[in-house]
């Protein structure tokens, strides 16, 4: 939440003066405020931990704290308390035992996701097409087929998952999501021709399909904004993890072929979704509801946090975004709040953006190993010359999230990975790849690939800009058809058009830019033309919500 009501209901030296002194109820001092040294290299030795960490916000004024107080059913209410004060200190030792306790695992958890949804690539090296009579023209129709009906089912089921999430509770639907979608990708073991594997790919994307949205409104019970957008990008770090695991075990695994009389790759499907059904049924024990409810007969009777970290927890968080109490986390969203989500025209560039700014890098990603295969290299050498691009790209995805956090610009920094790709694009629109060294289009690939992703950024600016916990895949059905058989081998048609998106993208991100900065200094004209009265009258008689709230700024 971007607001500025603390800024305008008392200038910084008022709320500098009440850092040092107890009003007349005996209110706690608060934090000097001052900018929040996000990162331990940030930090001077001169740095105190033993100052008070809590900034003032919304709930200091008893004029507007008694608008932003949570409802009555919300589960943390218990522990809500605007007089609560804690040290820095305090904060960031919560904050290191929530990422062993809750964020680790959310990893873990992704990790399975991407070894079941991403471990055909591996199965493309052990002749799977070959072996389900599939057509095996170049970057053939059925394998493109495939990946079209995955990612469409995944797109549809997205929205009625989150539904489920947010009726259920996330710590009961993630941990059900994975252990069925572990069976099915057990099932591709007993794969025999196009329909079973057409049928597959829709029941996984079914079944994954609001995966991450669901862990990521789970995360966002425990963390600020900043510290989810920085975890986000760990998140999506353990994805690339995942892929080097999946392409060592992939190396490993399908050597089984001949096991049993059975191909390798079948192997390889049935003993991956093997995995990912233990880290399911774990999961229902190591995902707590919320950090107010983490005690239960596996996670002790006392729970994981103590009374004052639940509470340091809650007010924290709060503390930032009044309308993470905007909901209770066992409640459903009805259709008219569903329908409130979608036509929030102010999400609608984040939307569009979220559609098309992995497409330039997404067919050279898909088809890496069928490429590497196709230029001759073995089945083992394929799989292990998929991991340098995901190295590069952890390092780059990691840099271009702490850049975004520590420069506090997200479009630009979100832009770069577009200008990372071009030059890479261009070479593969004029070169003559059929011919050139198979080393030097790795290497190329490899460059490509290895792009600073702005996926951590993309989900935390919708975070942000939308909110509230009621407030994204239509892109991956692009780009799994853009690279056709008559396009080969070169694919100049489909390289000018993964060109032209690129192209198109700088130009969204540049007018999401000016759209944001526009929308911003429109509400500021209004918000400062009125008087303090009239502010206070607003806010405790307005009907807007969320990002349509006069005191509300946009980030960008």
């Amino acid at each position: 939440m971007a607001t500025v009501l603390v800024q305008s209901i008392g200038d910084k030296k008022v709320a500098t003066e009440s850092t040092i002194s107890l009003d007349s109820d005996g209110i706690p001092p608060l934090g000097v405020p001052e900018e929040e040294k996000r990162f331990w290299f940030q930090r001077s030795k001169a740095f105190d931990y033993d100052a008070i960490a809590t900034q003032p916000s919304v709930f200091d004024d008893p004029k507007t704290a008694e608008q932003y107080r949570p409802r009555d059913d919300w589960e943390n209410l218990h522990r809500f308390d605007p007089k609560v004060r804690w040290t820095w200190a305090e904060e960031y030792a919560i904050v290191r035992k929530i990422d062993w306790r809750i964020m680790i695992w959310a990893c873990v958890m992704f990790m399975s996701l991407e070894l079941d949804r991403g471990n055909l690539t591996q199965a493309l090296t052990d002749n799977f097409l070959n072996d389900l009579h599939l057509t095996t023209d170049d970057m053939d129709p059925d394998y493109n087929l495939g990946n079209t009906v995955f990612k469409l089912s995944f797109l549809i089921a997205e929205l009625p998952s989150q539904l489920v999430s947010k009726w259920m509770g996330p710590d009961r639907w993630i941990p059900s999501q994975m252990v069925i979608w572990s069976v099915v990708a057990g099932g591709q073991f007993w794969l025999t021709g196009r329909a079973s594997f057409l049928a597959t790919r829709a029941l996984l994307g079914i079944l994954q399909g609001g995966f991450i949205p669901d862990v990521i409104l789970y995360l966002s019970y425990f963390y600020k904004h900043h510290e989810l957008s920085i975890r986000l990008a760990f998140f999506w770090t353990m994805m690339s993890v995942a892929d080097i695991l999946s392409a060592l075990l992939g190396a490993g695994l399908l050597h089984m072929r001949g096991v049993l009389q059975y191909s390798g790759w079948r192997w390889l499907f049935l003993l991956e979704a093997l995995l990912t059904l233990v880290v399911g049924l774990f999961s229902f024990i190591l995902m707590p509801a919320g950090p107010c409810q983490t005690a239960s007969w596996c996670r002790g009777k006392k729970g994981w946090f103590t009374a004052r970290e639940e509470t340091i927890i809650v007010n924290r968080v709060l503390r930032e975004d009044p309308s993470k109490s905007g909901m209770h986390n066992r409640q459903p969203i009805t259709p008219k709040l569903l329908w409130k989500c979608l036509k929030d025209y102010d999400l609608w560039p984040l939307y569009i953006l979220g559609l098309t700014f992995q497409i330039p890098s997404y067919p050279e990603q898909q088809y890496l190993t069928l490429s590497l295969r196709q230029m001759n290299f073995d089945t083992f050498t394929s799989n292990l010359l998929s991991i340098p691009w995901t190295a590069i790209h952890i390092l780059t995805m990691l840099a271009n999230t702490y850049a975004a956090e520590i420069f506090k610009e997200i479009t630009f920094v979100a832009m770069a990975g577009q200008i990372w790709v071009l030059p890479f694009l261009m070479y593969l629109n004029v070169a003559d790849t059929a011919n050139a060294s198979r080393w030097v289009i790795f290497a190329v690939t490899t460059l490509l690939l290895g792009y600073p992703n702005a996926h951590p950024l993309q989900v935390g600016w919708n975070s942000r800009n939308s909110n509230t916990v009621r407030a994204r895949t239509a892109g991956g059905i692009i780009s799994s058809n853009i690279y056709r058989a008559d396009d080969a081998p070169l694919y100049r048609r489909g390289n000018r058009q993964l060109l032209a998106i690129l192209i198109m993208n700088i130009v969204l991100y540049c007018l999401t830019k000016a759209y944001y900065v526009l929308r911003n200094r429109y509400r500021d004209r209004k918000w400062n033309a009125m008087t303090e009265d009239e502010k206070i009258l607003y806010l405790s008689t307005t009907t807007d919500e969320g990002n349509k709230r006069l005191d509300f700024r946009f980030g960008h």
